[in-house]
């Protein structure tokens, strides 16, 4: 019942705020590499059906499917998604980049997506996902049939929520886990792993991602010491309240004190789930829990529209030239 809903959700999310003239191909390379690559393009919009890709039911997206790439050297940007999320949870942050000239790729992160929970709550899952991204770029440099357009040298990295997490990781942060034990309750899942000393495998950092958006990351594996490997720009965003997986703000609000160099930090007056597209009304009747903003009459479609200019300002100023 619950992937049922979620499914719903998925497909209400698409359609609550439609694409401009940003290109779609869809990636269906099993579940390694399932989600899809946007670009600029002339061509205009139309539904794009991405059938059983994300949610196991048919629904249409609105894009410009397979059309040609417009432009050279273009900049990419490489997005993660959310705890139990999917490729497309950023949908409009990604199609105004798209819009703006960079290309933009997401995938879903194998055991850790809204239908599929296998690693969720398990400590393999801070290696996994760093590797998935790691796998997309490479296929989006090395293997995509258009990666000609694309300039290796300007690689960005979009990150949400433990999306967050896995961006700092590939910056080269290594998450303390004995801080997180100290911390734990649960007999289960990660927790119990930790108690039982268990860790994940150091995941490597990616030196080919040369700046970063990181979005409100879980603040427990976070420290002074561990932030201080980072050596890249990145712009630092974090939800004022907070929500499930980030505390009540007060975590990323000490992440924010400790973080190296002058990052460009930003505070929103809101929740969590504020970062996520904004919800259609259908969605919001299905999933309120998402779609319900603290405090009470926070304006997710103007927050957005100011939050997607300032992400594609900001890679368009470090990665030299991105954007048109």
């Amino acid at each position: 019942m619950r992937s049922a809903l979620w499914a719903f959700a998925v497909i209400l999310c698409c359609l609550a705020s439609p694409a401009e003239a940003a290109g779609i191909q869809l990636l269906e390379s099993g579940p390694a590499l399932s989600g899809a690559i946007w670009y600029p393009c002339a061509a205009e919009p139309t539904h794009v059906a991405l059938g059983s890709l994300s949610v196991g039911a048919d629904f249409d997206l609105k894009g410009a499917k397979d059309c040609p790439v417009t432009g050279a050297k273009l900049p990419l940007v490489i997005f993660s998604h959310g705890r139990g999320g999917w490729f497309g949870q950023h949908h409009d942050t990604v199609e105004t980049l798209a819009d703006a000239g960079f290309v933009v790729a997401a995938i879903n992160h194998p055991g850790d997506t809204y239908s599929d929970s296998s690693r969720r709550d398990t400590l393999s899952v801070w290696a996994s996902r760093p590797a998935d991204v790691v796998r997309l770029l490479d296929f989006v440099l090395t293997d995509w049939k258009d990666r000609s357009v694309v300039d290796p040298a300007k690689v960005g990295f979009f990150g949400f929520s433990l999306g967050a997490s896995t961006g700092l990781v590939l910056m080269g942060t290594k998450p303390d886990f004995a801080r997180v034990a100290s911390f734990c309750k649960e007999t289960t899942g990660a927790c119990a792993e930790l108690h039982n000393g268990e860790m994940p495998p150091d995941a490597r950092p990616d030196a080919r991602i040369r700046a970063a958006v990181i979005v409100d990351p879980p603040p427990t594996v976070l420290t002074r010491e561990n932030l201080a490997a980072i050596q890249i720009p990145f712009q630092f965003w974090r939800s004022q309240f907070g929500g499930p997986g980030v505390g009540d703000g007060a975590g990323t609000a000490r992440v924010a004190d400790s973080l190296p160099g002058k990052p460009d930090i930003h505070v929103v007056a809101a929740g969590h789930y504020a970062f996520l597209a904004p919800c259609s009304v259908e969605l919001a009747a299905a999933v309120p829990r998402i779609c319900t903003d603290v405090p009470a009459g926070f304006d997710r479609v103007a927050f957005h529209r100011d939050f997607n200019a300032a992400v594609v300002k900001y890679f368009g100023e470090q990665l030299a030239g991105g954007g048109r």
